[in-house]
């Protein structure tokens, strides 16, 4: 899997491109197909971003990540 920086994630917002990627736990996901993601966001959570310390205050599990496709790595700072 290729690997993204956050600036690259970042870009990934539904706004700056088409493409809307979140991150999880060091994966990113494409999310561009979710009706719950259109303008890259979610509820109070926006794209292209890292959401791994933000999934404590969803109504979710982590599971809802396996509906998408991993499309890269995270870079470690």
């Amino acid at each position: 899997m290729k690997t993204y920086t956050k600036q690259q994630l970042a870009l990934r917002n539904g706004q700056d491109r088409p493409e809307i990627w979140v991150a999880f736990k060091g994966v990113i996901y494409d999310v561009s197909i979710s009706k719950l993601w259109k303008k890259g966001m979610h509820y109070e959570h926006w794209a292209g971003q890292d959401l791994t310390d933000e999934l404590v205050d969803a109504p979710h599990t982590e599971k809802v990540f396996e509906k998408f496709q991993a499309i890269g790595q995270l870079a470690s700072s």
